[in-house]
């Protein structure tokens, strides 16, 4: 008999911060139901479910309230299940400077790498590799600082910086391929490259992180739904 699955997770192909979600779900061999998201057309159960945001990714545990937010999503998670490849540290202090870290991504790399996919404007490309080199640089001294000498950003074993850096190698890659800059290179961050490599030799992690060809769909979808992006303004002669 097929085992029944407590938690549903909404999500969109293409979203790291889905991917985050899923690949905590299976470092944690927690079974779940997912259901794909048409941004286009938003469910009933993803507006319910996140009424105030209306975005994914939404885990649903079965008779709790829904989890909403990737950080906290994996944070509810690394809780509900902490004798299961566990994600953060239990030091107090470990875990804060983890959870700023975190923040940190997500309100300047993650929109600094959206806005330099987005823009046509190739003067604010040039500035926006410029923030995402020095914030890869950045990332290089926090692996130093948080590895400890050992292979990742959680000492011996995959943890929650590896996954929230992680699942946006991809997009890292994407770059590379698309837009011929590559965000980590061995010379800035030679750490984070090999780090980079373990972490797409992992298993699990090449399970769910999406294809080259759902980026760019994702991509194209970001552009459709998304505000247009301000123009810059006009350079005097």
């Amino acid at each position: 008999m097929a085992q029944k699955c407590e938690m549903k997770l909404l999500g969109t192909a293409g979203s790291p911060f889905v991917t985050r979600v899923q690949f905590s779900l299976k470092l944690k061999s927690i079974p779940y139901e997912y259901i794909e998201e048409d941004l286009y057309n938003r469910s009933e159960l993803l507006l319910t479910s996140n009424p105030v945001f209306r975005r994914i990714p939404v885990l649903i545990p079965a008779n709790e309230p829904p989890v909403i937010e990737s950080l906290s999503i994996m944070e509810y998670l690394d809780e509900l299940q902490p004798d299961v490849h566990r994600l953060l540290p239990s030091n107090p202090s470990e875990r804060a400077q983890y959870r700023v870290l975190a923040y940190t991504f997500d309100t300047l790399y993650s929109p600094w790498i959206k806005e330099f996919m987005r823009t046509r404007d190739e003067k604010r490309r040039e500035e926006l590799k410029t923030l995402l080199i020095g914030a890869s640089v950045m990332l290089e001294e926090a692996l130093v600082k948080f590895s400890k000498g050992k292979p990742f950003f959680g000492g011996d074993d995959i943890g929650y910086l590896d996954i929230v850096v992680g699942t946006f190698l991809g997009w890292f890659k994407f770059c590379g391929v698309v837009f011929n800059f590559n965000v980590i290179d061995e010379d800035r961050t030679p750490r984070m490259v090999e780090w980079g490599k373990r972490m797409w030799s992992n298993e699990v992690f090449q399970s769910v992180i999406p294809s080259h060809e759902i980026h760019r769909k994702f991509l194209d979808m970001l552009i459709d739904i998304l505000p247009p992006l301000p123009q810059q303004p006009a350079v005097s002669a």
